[in-house]
């Protein structure tokens, strides 16, 4: 197996990153790459003001699931566990030791593979991995590269080098991005859920006021919370409740918030959940306190009220967005729905489901709710009563 090793201080995760380790995977069809953030650079001090290891560690992570790779892209956290200094060598002698049979290549940008004679014992690092050195900018040149290559063949015989120049990459200073992060810029040069964990947790001189944020900030902020697969499920669901709210007259902006906030803690275990619940004080059934799928639209709720400070009728719509219940809203039903239809559900009579949506919401509603009940007795999993109660209250009142 071909494994690229993509080390840094991460500090943060910038799209230059993003776009430079997927050009690199593919030119060198490398079946699995491997992110680790630096503990303690050894080539310079983190700056003032740098997040915790655990946070570039988590930032590390979702920039990791933003490049579409799956399980083949993996964040290792062994250097910001290791003491010391995060010595590169060190580094790949503890990844040879697990995969002594693969084929390791460790990823650089220019300025790195112009000193590499200068790190700690790069004799060791020519014996455990080849070195893909890759051009960010036109200011790259080959003729530095070449010149560089030529050097380290004479000085390390046993050198293995691959330098290439990816077009379109963007290119970013840290330094600058941290700086324009403060001033309250940058956004656009980091992975969306990146940004919005930033902005939540405060980093880099951020002050965003959770509870007053503008869409083009609440979006990425909410993004921060999901899993990377989950991202394309919330995104669609944003954009199904917005034309539903337009279709049918509610409000587009609370629709629009519901719907990216309602899976906002769709990640978190059981055990996450119910601490959750307990914490805010929400009553549970039996059923609920079992399964894990009934969980998240309760702590969704209290989370986007808590820490959003969204109203009561976005609240709700979030609470009941899993189950339903009898006498919806408008905005219930909007958000219900668009969860079910939005364009990467694929399931036997979803087609059927979004054109009736679109002519009559109500029936729309029941269908829908005739189908989750049908899909559960067929898997043998219990119906929770609030969906059956108001799958009878839609037969009996549209």
């Amino acid at each position: 197996m071909k494994i690229g090793v993509y080390g840094g201080t991460f500090n943060p995760p910038h799209l230059g990153h993003v776009t430079a380790a997927r050009a690199v995977f593919a030119m060198l069809k490398l079946d699995k790459l491997w992110l680790i953030p630096a503990g303690i650079p050894p080539h310079k001090d983190l700056p003032a003001g740098t997040p915790t290891p655990k946070e570039r560690l988590e930032m590390t992570s979702m920039a990791a699931e933003q490049l579409g790779l799956g399980d083949r892209v993996e964040v290792l956290d062994l250097e910001l566990e290791r003491p010391g200094a995060s010595y590169t060598s060190e580094t790949l002698k503890a990844l040879r030791e697990r995969c002594p049979e693969d084929e390791l290549w460790l990823l650089m940008g220019t300025d790195m593979f112009l000193t590499l004679q200068c790190w700690h014992d790069p004799a060791q690092i020519f014996d455990l991995a080849g070195i893909a050195a890759f051009g960010r900018t036109e200011a790259d040149t080959e003729e530095l590269f070449s010149l560089q290559r030529a050097y380290l063949y004479h000085t390390y015989p046993n050198a293995r080098i691959f330098t290439l120049t990816i077009p379109g990459v963007v290119d970013v200073s840290s330094t600058q991005l941290r700086q324009s992060l403060a001033q309250g810029e940058g956004g656009k040069l980091l992975p969306p859920a990146v940004y919005g964990y930033i902005l939540r947790k405060g980093l880099y001189g951020t002050h965003a006021d959770l509870k007053h944020l503008p869409m083009e900030a609440l979006r990425p902020v909410a993004l921060s919370y999901l899993k990377g697969k989950r991202i394309p499920h919330v995104l669609g669901t944003e954009q199904e409740a917005i034309r539903l709210a337009q279709h049918y007259g509610a409000d587009e902006k609370k629709a629009q918030v519901a719907a990216l906030l309602h899976d906002s803690t769709k990640r978190l275990s059981l055990e996450e959940q119910l601490s959750l619940c307990s914490h805010y004080h929400i009553p549970l059934d039996d059923l609920e306190r079992k399964t894990l799928k009934l969980l998240h639209a309760k702590t969704g709720a209290a989370l986007a009220r808590d820490v959003f400070g969204v109203d009561q009728e976005i609240y709700d719509a979030i609470f009941y967005h899993t189950t339903g219940k009898a006498d919806m809203t408008l905005l219930e039903k909007i958000l219900y729905l668009a969860d079910y239809i939005e364009p990467s559900r694929d399931f036997p009579g979803v087609d059927t489901l979004r054109s009736t949506c679109y002519e009559d919401l109500d029936k729309g509603l029941e269908m829908g709710l005739a189908m989750s009940v049908e899909d559960l007795k067929q898997m043998g999993a219990p119906v929770h009563p609030a969906t059956l109660e108001a799958w009878e209250w839609m037969k009996g009142h549209r």
